[in-house]
């Protein structure tokens, strides 16, 4: 199992991301939110990562929020890529008002990646 997180797994494209807020599908688990459209000429399952500054006025905790989310997501991504041979594209929203635990970030991780 490969756990690291390359540039070619991270989403970029602005079209890509905007088809996935118009177009794609969501559920969530509390503290965070998941947005995806199954992507066909993909390489790779590609994620992205988003905290409002609207909850999270100081760029210090956004970056730390979403630095959790990441490397949950790092631990997790090879339960999305052994089950089934699709590749997505994915953004996973922070949705809550405060500063959660890593290990709650996590658990919501883990439990939103076994859905998908």
């Amino acid at each position: 199992m490969n756990f690291s997180f390359p540039k070619s797994e991270k989403l970029k494209s602005r079209k890509t991301i905007e088809l996935l807020f118009s177009e794609g599908k969501s559920f969530s688990k509390f503290p965070i939110k998941v947005f995806f459209i199954p992507v066909e000429n993909a390489e790779n399952t590609q994620a992205g990562f988003a905290v409002p500054k609207r909850n999270f006025k100081r760029a210090v905790d956004r970056n730390r929020i979403k630095r959790q989310m990441r490397e949950s997501y790092r631990l997790q991504k090879h339960v999305l890529n052994s089950e089934n041979g699709l590749k997505f594209a994915i953004f996973f929203l922070y949705i809550g008002k405060e500063k959660l635990s890593y290990s709650k970030i996590e658990t919501a991780m883990e439990s939103l990646i076994k859905k998908l």
